[in-house]
């Protein structure tokens, strides 16, 4: 019994440590800040080891620590899979251990991780081009989204916005058909060698759809020339369409968060009279924290409820005024 409640309090701990985000203390700091320095040292170290002059005379130096990160990463993910179970364990004790862990497994931040460490390990079972484990290794950078808010904001954003997104994938889609379908009509027989199939003019849709335009492979014919600039015209607007959606997401995302912050410091004034919102700054720094919010924006929220509460104080006091202090009736 005993040792089985240390094994909890030890879980709950290492939980608190890596994975709790409202949980600050200095080694909880200091363990996040070692991780984001190490994975921008490996993103380094794969940029400088695709300079032969510095690689080769290095190479053991490379792989020593190259070693070093899989083991610190390996062991990470690993603690990460064991103490996740710790997650939101009160408002979901039905969910068993070992399906909070596959959820966790499942989730982008998991792949992710199990990415980042992946092509260590796939080396020992098959052979791969070193090139190509370079960039697989580059996957380490998108391991700091974990350290940051707005790029957790943003991947919130992606995900809820993602039907939209298919949406202008497929007009997207529809569009590149639709102008190699035209441009090979009209260009054909004047560039057999340039537009020779549709699947060959996709590329001049695709770069001009983009508003890129290399100009490796352009239109000679009137009409030709005509199609392109009406398609350019469109790709302009097609371009605009995902940067409105992100713009708007984004916009919503972080209004609906300075809400929930906003509610959640009336319920602290509500459930705590002696709760100052200038005093208290650990609860409300974790409350932003756990909102992603910067102390910018919980300060306009804690300056406006402390406006509010002070016109009703000048309400209740005038009120109060308005009654006899000895019979308690209306003046």
């Amino acid at each position: 019994m005993i040792n089985n409640q240390l094994y909890q309090q030890l879980r709950n701990r290492v939980y608190d440590i890596i994975e709790n985000e409202s949980y600050q203390t200095r080694f909880s700091k200091m363990f996040d800040k070692f991780l984001i320095i190490l994975i921008l040292l490996n993103v380094s170290a794969v940029i400088a080891e695709s300079v032969d002059a510095w690689y080769f005379p290095n190479q053991q130096l490379f792989n020593a620590f190259e070693y070093f990160s899989i083991v610190v990463f390996s062991i990470e993910y690993l603690l990460r899979v064991w103490v996740i179970v710790e997650k939101d364990k009160e408002e979901h004790p039905e969910i068993p251990h070992w399906k909070r862990r596959l959820m966790w497994i499942k989730s982008p931040g998991a792949i992710i991780d199990l990415i980042s460490i992946a092509p260590a390990f796939l080396n020992y079972f098959v052979t791969v081009d070193l090139r190509f484990l370079r960039v697989l290794r580059l996957f380490r950078l998108l391991k700091l989204t974990r350290y940051f808010a707005a790029m957790r904001i943003l991947l919130v954003v992606l995900s809820k916005e993602k039907e939209s997104f298919k949406a202008v994938v497929f007009i997207l889609i529809i569009m590149i058909v639709t102008a190699s379908s035209g441009i090979y009509v009209v260009e054909n027989q004047a560039q057999p060698e340039v537009f020779e199939s549709i699947p060959k003019s996709m590329w001049w849709a695709v770069v001009t759809l983009t508003t890129v335009g290399y100009g490796d492979v352009i239109p000679v014919t009137n009409i030709g020339k005509f199609l392109g600039a009406v398609i350019t015209i469109l790709g302009v607007g097609l371009a605009a369409l995902p940067a409105g959606i992100l713009a708007s997401g984004l916009a919503s995302e972080l209004e609906q968060r300075r809400e929930i912050l906003e509610q959640r410091f009336r319920e602290l004034l509500l459930d705590d009279d002696d709760m100052n919102l200038i005093r208290d700054r650990y609860k409300i720094d974790k409350i932003r924290r756990e909102l992603g919010l910067n102390k910018e924006q919980a300060e306009e929220v804690i300056v406006q409820l402390l406006r509010e509460k002070e016109y009703q104080q000048k309400l209740a006091e005038i009120d109060k005024k308005n009654y006899c202090p000895h019979c308690g009736e209306h003046l």
